[in-house]
Formats: structure tokens, sequence, C-alpha cells
């Protein structure tokens, strides 16, 4: 597991993925798996509230490990996210490279409320 030297790269594909929190349970946005020979620039991360009427509460995390493994290190914890409003965790401002065998999560305080969009850049 090494951090590719991302001076000398080949590519760079622009990626994005959506996910609905459809349970409170955490859930996987961005997976670099080990030995990927690859680093993920995070350019934004954004989770918004679908729900029309209630707040709610959202945890991302940054995992020392893929598929959501291993220590959980929060971006936020426990942000109330107001009713047909958005909450960005990381923007271009504040971007963040994801290694190999790292991952980041989601976790939703209502299931069904929370949309999520992580834009990312895969260098290898």
């Amino acid at each position: 597991m090494t951090a590719p030297n991302i001076v000398n790269v080949s590519t760079i594909i622009g990626k994005s993925a959506t996910v609905a929190l459809s349970s409170t349970a955490q859930t996987a946005l961005v997976s670099n798996a080990a030995s990927s020979g690859k680093v993920f620039k995070i350019n934004m991360i954004q989770a918004a509230n679908v729900d029309g009427t209630n707040a709610c509460n959202v945890t991302v995390d940054v995992h020392s490990a893929a598929g959501g493994g291993g220590t959980a290190y929060s971006l936020v914890s426990t942000v109330s996210v107001p009713a047909d409003a958005s909450l960005v965790v990381v923007d271009k401002n504040t971007a963040i490279y994801l290694e190999e065998d790292k991952s980041i999560t989601a976790t939703a305080g209502t299931a069904n409320d929370l949309e999520v969009i992580v834009s990312y850049e895969e260098i290898s």
C-alpha cells in the first residue's frame, strides 16, 4: 500500500458518486482498494436533506481501511442539515486525498432523508 506519485500521472479520471442514505447504518461513499495504484482527490462532498419538514443529522468519516473498515476519523460529526437544505462537507478549497486502502462513509440520523454527492478525481 503506497501512495502513487502524482507528479508523473498517466491518467486523471473525473468521477461522481451519488448515494441515497436509505438507512441509519454507515454507508460507503468512496472506497480506494488496497494496491489499487491510485489516489483519489476528493473535490466535493455535499449532503442534501430531501425531507421537506424535518432536519436530519449527518456524519461523514474518513476510514483507515477500504470499505468503511478500520478507524473512523470524522470530517463532520452529527451535524444537523435543515429540511430542504444541504451541507457542503468538502469543497475545492478543502479538498483531501484518499490513498490506497482508505474510504469515506456517511451516516444519516434518519433513514431516507439524506442524499450525498461526491465529486472526485481518480489519479494513477
